[in-house]
């Protein structure tokens, strides 16, 4: 069984950085891609970025493009979210999740982590 594993959030002023993980376990067969996305109270889930694991392709919401960095380790089959000058708009909770990249395009998957709060204060 699939499991996500996520980890590296909590509480930083606006302007800080902090770097969320995922740890993928299970998997039994090729990942294809993973990505993240965040869910803030009284919103919809809505993407953030995602990775092609083979290529290390990636695509990014406009509201996060040149402030967070996706990347992945592949011996560890781990993906990482390096978050800088955070905004409090950024506060949510960020999801890891398992699926396919396609011609430039993050496409979500069924398997989701637990979650893990990223609060940024003014």
């Amino acid at each position: 069984q699939v499991q996500l594993v996520e980890s590296g959030g909590g509480s930083v002023q606006a302007g800080g950085s902090l770097r969320l993980s995922c740890a993928a376990s299970g998997v039994t067969f090729g990942l294809s891609a993973m990505g993240w996305f965040r869910q803030a109270p009284g919103k919809e889930r809505e993407f953030v970025a995602g990775i092609s694991w083979s290529v290390g392709s990636t695509a990014y919401a406009d509201s996060v493009k040149g402030r967070f960095t996706i990347s992945r380790d592949m011996v560890k089959k781990t993906v990482y979210l390096q978050m800088d000058s955070l905004k409090p708009e950024d506060t949510a909770v960020y999801y890891c999740n398992l699926g396919t990249f396609r011609s430039g395009r993050y496409y979500s998957g069924s398997s989701w982590g637990q979650g893990t709060q990223v609060t940024a204060s003014s």
